[in-house]
């Protein structure tokens, strides 16, 4: 695993839980509103690099204490060796997160076929039709919808999110990404934070306000019934 971020406690990441977090390299998604460009576009240090020794004794030294470990990047479903690295994290008594974008549902269905994540958190970024424009050719949309469809069957917990941007989303947006995940458990609305991101020009006047994002929830609400906004 090619892992260069390691945070070593939050209370954020895993609903309920005390968790680290791992944020592995690499994405075959280039939004322009990623808040982690130094894993996308970026090309790694190896002085940024962290050794999975260093992980597993951190973890040895935290059984009892940290509840969780929570899987993000990047997009961690590119890594080969992210299943048995999972199921390392497994035997040792953790509770595992895994943050996806979907693109990679063959891994999706494998990781549920073993029954070694507690918790799944997929970024539904666009309705269908944007989704269609957005991806690189070597990506097909069929793999998300398939990989929503594998989550919502058969992951033992999970989220659905979206980081809403103004310019790129809408009111149209959110009925279409209602569409895609009708009938799940819960969804996210995310409001766009001005930062670090891969396109600079992106700012505040891209974040939508309070009453907008009130809109949006009700919104989804007529597709799945529990609907949060985070800011």
């Amino acid at each position: 695993m090619l892992i260069t971020g390691f945070q070593k406690s939050t209370l954020l990441d895993y609903p309920g839980k005390i968790a680290c977090i791992l944020f592995t390299y690499g994405c075959n998604l280039r939004c322009e509103y990623c808040h982690n460009p130094e894993l996308v576009i970026s090309p790694y240090r190896k002085s940024s690099v962290v050794n999975e020794d260093e992980i597993f004794s951190f973890l040895k030294e935290r059984q009892g204490l940290l509840e969780a470990v929570v899987i993000t990047g990047g997009e961690p479903t590119l890594h080969l060796d992210l299943i048995p690295f999972i199921k390392k994290i497994k035997e040792m008594g953790y509770l595992v997160k895994l943050d996806t974008n979907g693109t990679n549902s063959k891994i999706v269905k494998e990781i549920l076929d073993l029954d070694i994540v507690d918790y799944w958190a997929m970024d539904v970024k666009y309705e269908t039709e944007i989704y269609k424009q957005e991806l690189e050719e070597s990506i097909e949309y069929e793999e998300i919808e398939e990989s929503i469809r594998l989550i919502q069957k058969r992951g033992k917990d999970y989220e659905f999110r979206t980081t809403y941007v103004k310019g790129i989303h809408t009111l149209k947006s959110v009925k279409g990404i209602g569409k895609l995940i009708k009938g799940s458990k819960k969804y996210y609305i995310q409001n766009f934070r001005p930062g670090k991101t891969i396109n600079p020009k992106l700012n505040n006047r891209n974040s939508f306000t309070q009453n907008e994002l009130e809109s949006m929830k009700k919104e989804m609400q007529k597709y799945v019934r529990n609907v949060e906004i985070r800011n």
